[in-house]
């Protein structure tokens, strides 16, 4: 029998966080829900952070998704929205391990470039080619929830490549398991030469 998971993927922020679900059969992914939480009414930066976590717990509670992809923060100039999405990011992740849930983090050129084969796509492609894979019948006027989606999307397509039965609980498993890859420090801690 083949095995079904649901994926939820977030793209958090302190303004609107996005989300969608998706349940995968085998290889194929089927759309699930989805939506956005809109923080905009609310000015106090704790709340909102509270109702992120809020949200996301009771999505995990509600659909009980096997995995969680979860769309990294951008390098912009603005410290502080950086410090703020970081933040929004964090409480999406507590939420997410406090229900012993596998997170993995994606880049948004690396969920573009899964969605349209090009990373400096723009919402409007990413969202048009979510609507083509998945038969979606109509679009959210607002598509920080389609970002949410195409994490969830972007995830599917990488878990492909993940090679079953290799998972690290830490940089010493890594190397024990790819003694093969390294070679020891030479004494004065420079590197020997490494075998290919």
């Amino acid at each position: 029998m083949t095995k079904e998971k649901i994926i939820l993927g977030i793209d958090p922020g302190t303004t609107i966080m996005g989300f969608g679900l998706i349940k995968v059969t085998g290889k194929t992914m089927q759309f699930m829900q989805l939506n956005e939480l809109d923080l905009k009414k609310y000015d106090d930066h704790y709340l909102k952070l509270k109702l992120i976590f809020e949200r996301t717990i009771e999505l995990i509670d509600t659909h009980n998704p096997d995995e969680i992809a979860i769309e990294a923060p951008f390098f912009g100039k603005n410290v502080q929205s950086m410090l703020k999405l970081g933040r929004a990011q964090g409480v999406a992740m507590a939420a997410g391990l406090s229900r012993e849930i596998p997170i993995t983090e994606y880049l948004p050129k690396k969920i573009k470039m899964a969605i349209t084969g090009n990373g400096n796509a723009s919402k409007e492609q990413v969202a048009k080619m979510l609507q083509s894979l998945l038969g979606l019948k109509t679009l959210p006027k607002n598509l920080d929830a389609t970002d949410g989606l195409a994490a969830a999307v972007c995830h599917f397509y990488n878990s492909g490549k993940v090679t079953v039965g290799k998972s690290y609980s830490g940089w010493d498993a890594f190397v024990k398991q790819n003694s093969h890859r390294t070679s020891p420090l030479t004494p004065k801690g420079g590197i020997k030469n490494i075998k290919k």
